[in-house]
């Protein structure tokens, strides 16, 4: 899709950082810190950047702890910067221990939360809106508490509805975790997905939004949805690799994260960024096609997973 003249935008896109309370190495063998400083080092040379998303799965473990060191350590990065940091929630965050941390979940150059709209649930949903450059980012609330997979309310889609009624000046842009996209035939995308991407489809037809940015897969993919590209950045934490046998899943370890483009001729443009990892490619975890089988069947158990 060719957009409209329009100032440039360049993003940069992380997800998945899941950080906790307790340091050193996770269940996986991954030192989550070292993954997102190692990320956040390796761009710092990186020229021109608007703005920093974060779209969910902040905190492994839900713990103030683990949102107070991210927003430490990702919004120094964007201060020395002069850009502001939009947070959105995953499946692994705890929305009490979000608000608490991240407030609105929009943090401003300064430091401040600081969102020109938002939306607060009756659950504690967290959606806001910035403004960049003549470009409207928003970011959407999937967490569906219990659960790995995402949905987004009936409550924020009216609230959205109403957002999008009034066009940005150039375009808008919707960031959350749960991606309303997923390749054919790995059935632990299609169950651990967005559930509700037609109703997301409705509300954005014949509006504004122009890009989708999600996260949870942890593996860079593109799709359209509505005629919208949707882009998922693989995980700063890990990355799935797909060569694994159908039916099973790998993960890698190795820090990575998005560079988006907007504004430009051949707009939108997305690269794809990895930390120069010594441990890159090493295996994080392996599971069998009995253990990814259980994982889906749970999602109606109460497991959180991934």
């Amino acid at each position: 899709m060719i957009m409209k003249a329009a100032n440039k935008l360049r993003i940069l896109h992380l997800s998945d950082t899941h950080l906790t309370r307790a340091h050193g190495l996770d269940s996986d063998g991954v030192d989550t810190r070292a993954s997102l400083r190692r990320i956040l080092d390796d761009c710092r040379e990186i020229p021109g950047l608007d703005v920093v998303v974060v779209t969910g799965d902040i905190a492994d473990d839900g713990s103030p702890e683990a949102y107070t060191e991210t927003r430490d350590l990702v919004v120094a990065f964007a201060r020395a910067r002069r850009v502001p940091v939009l947070f959105s929630t995953g499946n692994h965050d705890e929305r009490t221990a979000f608000t608490a941390v991240l407030g609105s979940g929009h943090v401003d150059a300064a430091g401040r939360d600081r969102p020109v709209a938002q939306f607060g649930g009756a659950d504690g949903e967290r959606a806001a809106v910035t403004m960049v450059s003549g470009y409207r980012i928003i970011t959407l609330d999937s967490l569906v508490p219990g659960k790995s997979y995402g949905r987004i309310s009936e409550a924020q889609l009216a609230w959205l509805r109403g957002v999008l009624a009034q066009p940005a000046p150039y375009a808008t842009i919707l960031a959350f975790h749960h991606p309303p996209v997923a390749v054919p035939g790995v059935a632990v995308q299609a169950a651990l997905g967005l559930r509700n991407g037609s109703e997301l489809a409705d509300a954005i037809a014949a509006t504004d939004v122009r890009l989708i940015l999600c996260g949870h897969f942890h593996l860079q993919l593109f799709g359209m949805l509505a005629s919208v590209p949707v882009w998922v950045t693989p995980g700063v934490v890990t990355r799935i690799d797909l060569t694994a046998t159908p039916g099973t899943e790998r993960a890698v370890k190795g820090a990575s994260a998005s560079l988006v483009d907007l504004g430009g001729p051949h707009s939108p443009l997305f690269h794809t960024l990895h930390a120069r990892d010594p441990y890159a490619g090493e295996t994080a975890y392996e599971a069998d096609a009995t253990e990814m089988t259980a994982i889906i069947a749970g999602q109606d158990s109460g497991q959180v997973l991934r």
